[in-house]
């Protein structure tokens, strides 16, 4: 097949981009479109019309009129229509699960073409809606030529690829190196003079731990702050959590980091920490970010989840017992105040991300998935 000819499309969630499995579909529809492969990416649209955004002379977002959100998924007939109308025009669908409504679209829309199934992760809280989307989902882990999951474990341990483990492989997700700005990291080093930062982001919600970092805190000295960047439904909890400790001088809730900032807080930060307690983190991008700039990671080691097959104990940082907030700060303490130790792992992080985790190595294994090379 010609390069010329090649045209895919990324297919589930939704945009603006929020999270990250909307996050990997997006970056691999600009990363093929930047080596001028034709890559559209249909999602559902958070709020509005819908509509076509043009990325570049590849690639277009194809946002799908949403009727509501119900049980986390975004209800859009439009996009079975308009997958129906347009999936011809594709060589390749790659499908982001878990997205119920995008695979209702592809069973719907009567495709030939080879379908490449990106599994982000097993639906985990959402029992009911798994319930009825279990005959659909069991469609598409049958119809998909391929499917693709982002760690080894995952696709190991997912009780729901067991029957496919001879058509899985593994692609890593990859992002492009944080770049921060050597001003704005002084300046956040200046903000909070003589401490020990410890970064976090995430959503503010239980399955990603903070009531675990923010018990931590207790068992760190005066010289630590740990910050926590984000917003959700827990948030005005955590508050109060941190009141109740007393530990309003040594965490800080940081809300929204925005784009602009965020790099700053990744090179101003002595440790990164992600104390996620349940499988539904998968993965955790946030991690490979931090070790893009050197940075060493305390993580967690949950069970059937990549998250401590991404953060390799002992080479970009360590990996603790879930839920424990003793370990984690144990843990922290541990890298942070032996200079040698710290050193091994900002050093191991750093080259653990160039040789696994770039946008480069994900945008050619893909390539190689559409036997495209």
């Amino acid at each position: 097949m010609g390069k010329k000819e090649l045209r895919v499309l990324q297919l589930g969630k939704f945009y603006p981009v929020r999270g990250g499995v909307e996050k990997v579909a997006y970056d691999l529809m600009v990363g093929l479109s930047e080596r001028h492969i034709g890559c559209d990416m249909m999602c559902a649209a958070s709020q509005g019309r819908s509509r076509i955004l043009n990325i570049n002379e590849y690639a277009n977002i194809i946002c799908c009129h949403t009727w509501m959100k119900l049980a986390a998924t975004m209800i859009s007939p439009a996009m079975i229509f308009s997958l129906w109308k347009r999936c011809r025009q594709y060589d390749v669908i790659q499908i982001h699960h878990p997205d119920p409504m995008a695979c209702l679209a592809l069973f719907i829309s009567g495709y030939k073409g080879k379908v490449i199934l990106h599994w982000h992760s097993d639906i985990q809280k959402q029992k009911f809606l798994l319930n009825l989307y279990k005959p659909l989902q069991s469609w598409l882990l049958r119809r998909a030529d391929m499917v693709v999951g982002t760690s080894p474990v995952y696709l190991a341990e997912s009780p729901f690829l067991r029957g496919v483990q001879d058509k899985a492989v593994c692609l890593p997700i990859g992002v492009e190196p944080m770049k921060p700005d050597a001003v704005a990291v002084e300046a956040m080093r200046r903000k909070y003079a003589g401490k020990k930062i410890v970064f976090s982001l995430g959503r503010l919600v239980a399955y990603k731990g903070y009531t675990h970092l923010v018990s931590a805190a207790k068992y760190l000295g005066d010289d630590y702050v740990v910050l926590i960047g984000g917003t959700g439904a827990l948030m005005d909890d955590l508050q109060r959590q941190i009141e109740s400790l007393g530990l309003q001088e040594k965490v800080k809730l940081l809300g929204r980091v925005s784009d602009e900032d965020l790099p700053a807080y990744y090179g101003a930060c002595d440790v990164f920490c992600m104390s996620s307690v349940q499988k539904t983190e998968a993965f955790g991008i946030v991690m490979i970010e931090a070790m893009s700039c050197g940075k060493p990671v305390i993580a967690t080691n949950i069970p059937e989840s990549g998250v401590a097959w991404v953060n390799a104990h002992g080479v970009s940082g360590l990996n603790v017992t879930p839920g424990n907030g003793r370990e984690l700060a144990d843990a922290i303490a541990a890298v942070v105040e032996d200079k040698e130790k710290y050193q091994k792992y900002a050093e191991g992080a750093e080259k653990r991300y160039w040789e696994m985790f770039t946008k480069e190595h994900m945008i050619d294994k893909c390539l190689k998935l559409y036997n495209y090379e």
